[in-house]
């Protein structure tokens, strides 16, 4: 008698890596927070909008430890982390990966060429920004230059 045997390949399961949720404060009327956060999603992140006022954004960011000094048209948390301004993705998961003790990321400003402030009105023109690594006691270091 022959009994048959099935062998059915090993298949590796991977699991899909987690969509990190991303909280956006912004005024309804700011055009280059939308785009920043349609980047935000490109680039795998969940985001979650509040529509706020001026003045409830910038008690959101001193709630949250941004220095006022550090701000821009939008004020973001991810894990802890807070990010001002237009942040690349990459940068951000650099941040979630190495975890270092600090407030968060920062581009000060609007500059053009940076994530949400690249749109076809700006024809190309990519000025040189910095994204900052913001400690908890307001300095800041230069976490990657962009020329």
């Amino acid at each position: 008698m022959v009994i048959g045997v099935l062998v059915l390949p090993w298949v590796a399961v991977q699991a899909a890596p987690s969509r990190e949720l991303i909280e956006v404060w912004k005024t309804p009327t700011c055009g280059c927070c939308k785009d920043w956060i349609s980047h935000l999603e490109k680039e795998g992140f969940d985001v979650k909008t509040y529509m706020v006022s001026e003045s409830a954004k910038t008690a959101q960011r001193s709630k949250i430890g941004m220095p006022e000094k550090l701000g821009s048209c939008h004020t973001a948390l991810v894990k802890g982390y807070v990010l001002e301004g237009h942040v690349p993705g990459r940068d951000i998961r650099r941040l979630l990966i190495e975890r270092p003790r600090a407030v968060g990321l920062a581009v000060p400003g609007m500059p053009v060429g940076s994530p949400g402030m690249d749109g076809p009105e700006y024809g190309g023109r990519k000025d040189p920004y910095n994204v900052l690594l913001v400690q908890r006691d307001g300095s800041s270091s230069v976490f990657h230059a962009y020329s």
